[in-house]
């Protein structure tokens, strides 16, 4: 339900033989297991999409359609560094009063530090996370609901133990994921020219560069005729940009940027942030693609989407009316704003890698900014 934030993947390899049994077998045999109250601190495993308490799926199917459905639960104990601090100054005094010592040796205090955080997690109730895992079978794609280093981490691990599948974060400049053409031309990809060429980012072609390029030209795109942006051999989308929008220039602890908010997302600061060499880093879309309507915030550098809005009328359905059926409409609606974004990269990295980038379409860019 709701809106949705999440990372995606691309498997790197065919599935085994006989897969729906390796699948079910793993799937439990991976599943999750709850903490005891010792010094655990961490686990974590599959469960059930509808109940984090079946991790046996014995009352819901993980499998609907061509894709299996389920959530990653991820239990974690963290005891305070306040509640640490106190506790250990409480036992070093006593220890002291004890022992009739001023001071304890490295070796005590390390040692009492270890019994006290033992206790203290002993006594800790875990914290419980819930991700949604949504894997098409037949398109080979992993969406995982979080941009958390933390859990996307500890999520590809167990992901790996479990199916014994390797992949990687899908994004549309991946080599393997467009034209063979196109990918030669991308790794030649020298120039760096986008606006300006004295900007302190200019001259690395690679691809984070190549998503603050994407954004920024899908921000001219969408004012260039009123909103409606071509993608050839599909027809017009509607795309403006709304609320929020972040400019970066350079890198590391050189980087420069500004965030534009409000209504119109600041428009003219943003093109003032444009002309000195910044790109477009993380927007808010609004899309159109035939009778739906999406919103979501795109990060440039990981193509990840963050609180993706699906049209409106699909949660107003009856709560126990057909689930899979729901569900595979949200995934529907999924794919189609994900396909309709990779066909805008797709077209413009087309255009970015042509003769006619240089000749035509940035002479149209610095136009626009003039308005």
């Amino acid at each position: 339900k709701g809106t949705l934030t999440f990372s995606r993947y691309r498997l790197q390899e065919s599935l085994p033989g006989n897969f729906q049994e390796f699948i079910r077998r793993q799937i439990k045999r991976f599943a999750f297991r709850e903490l005891s109250m010792g010094g655990e601190e961490q686990s974590s495993g599959w469960t059930s999409l509808e109940n984090p308490l079946d991790n046996q799926f014995e009352y819901a199917n993980y499998a609907v359609g061509d894709y299996l459905i389920f959530s990653y639960r991820l239990d974690r104990k963290k005891v305070p560094p306040s509640l640490m601090k106190i506790k250990y100054l409480e036992a070093e005094r006593k220890a002291l009063g004890t022992k009739a010592k001023k001071f304890l040796s490295r070796g005590e205090k390390e040692e009492l530090k270890d019994r006290i955080h033992l206790e203290l997690l002993g006594k800790t109730y875990p914290v419980p996370s819930f991700f949604d895992v949504c894997w098409s079978l037949s398109g080979g794609w992993v969406i995982f609901g979080s941009l958390s280093p933390k859990a996307t981490e500890d999520f590809e691990k167990l992901f790996k133990k479990s199916f014994n599948l390797t992949f990687s974060a899908l994004v549309p400049w991946d080599p393997q994921q467009i034209d063979r053409t196109l990918a030669e031309k991308m790794v030649a990809l020298k120039d760096g020219v986008f606006l300006n060429p004295q900007s302190p980012d200019q001259g690395n072609g690679g691809p984070p560069l190549l998503g603050r390029e994407f954004l920024t030209w899908l921000w001219f795109k969408s004012e260039e005729r009123g909103g409606a942006v071509q993608i050839p051999g599909t027809g017009d989308v509607e795309i403006s940009f709304a609320r929020r929008l972040a400019l970066e220039s350079g890198g590391g602890e050189y980087s420069e940027s500004i965030v534009c908010q409000g209504l119109h997302a600041g428009l003219r600061e943003g093109k003032a942030a444009l002309q000195e060499g910044k790109k477009v880093k993380e927007a808010r879309i609004q899309v159109g693609a035939g009778a739906e309507n999406f919103e979501f915030t795109l990060k440039a550098d990981s193509f990840q989407f963050q609180t993706l809005r699906l049209p409106e009328g699909i949660e107003e359905q009856e709560e126990e009316t057909d689930k899979g059926g729901r569900l595979l409409e949200r995934i529907y609606l999924v794919e189609k704003a994900l396909k309709t974004m990779d066909q805008l990269f797709s077209s413009f990295l087309k255009r970015r890698l042509s003769p006619q980038w240089s000749s035509e379409e940035i002479p149209r860019i610095k136009k626009w900014l003039q308005k």
